[in-house]
């Protein structure tokens, strides 16, 4: 299909709660085919269709991308059902490029979500893929990784913010 621009910080798709997929049909395949491109184009682990512009409940994961045998992760309407533990871990974002920080998130994790094929599917996840899961969720609740920094790490990265939503209008 087609790799498609990464929305960053500052657009209003990434802080509105993404919509609901009621049916699986062509556009809904063509959204996650498009999404794949762009999560491999852009060297990324994982993607929300908002970070495409589309206010989807979309995500796709793939942990290991440079290994040929990994198989990516699609999730439609995905829902946390359980989760364990927390681990704190440095986190960044296609869509608010060059900056990191510690996120706390659940150690391990229950998804529940309907694959490409319209299946339900039940994912437990530890270490990277619950991480990964549960910052591509956060994307569907408008919610981005530097909401959980800190209040002094998130004085710190203003500037930087500032820049990335400057150059992206």
């Amino acid at each position: 299909m087609a790799k498609l621009g990464v929305t960053k910080y500052g657009a209003e798709v990434l802080r509105n709660v993404a919509q609901p997929v009621e049916e699986i049909n062509n556009e809904i395949k063509g959204i996650i085919s498009n999404m794949l491109d762009t999560l491999y184009a852009s060297e990324g682990i994982g993607l929300a269709a908002p970070q495409i512009g589309i206010p989807k409940r979309i995500i796709v994961v793939d942990i290991n991308p440079s290994d040929p045998s990994s198989k990516p992760i699609v999730m439609i309407n995905p829902s946390i059902v359980d989760q364990q533990g927390q681990i704190e871990f440095e986190e960044g974002c296609l869509s608010v490029p060059d900056v990191r920080g510690n996120v706390k998130r659940a150690e391990k994790i229950t998804v529940e979500a309907i694959d490409a094929d319209g299946n339900k599917i039940r994912i437990e996840a530890s270490d990277m893929l619950a991480r990964v899961v549960q910052h591509e969720i956060d994307h569907l609740n408008g919610k981005l990784f530097i909401d959980h920094l800190s209040r002094i790490k998130q004085q710190l990265i203003k500037k930087q913010l500032r820049k990335i939503q400057s150059e992206s209008s």
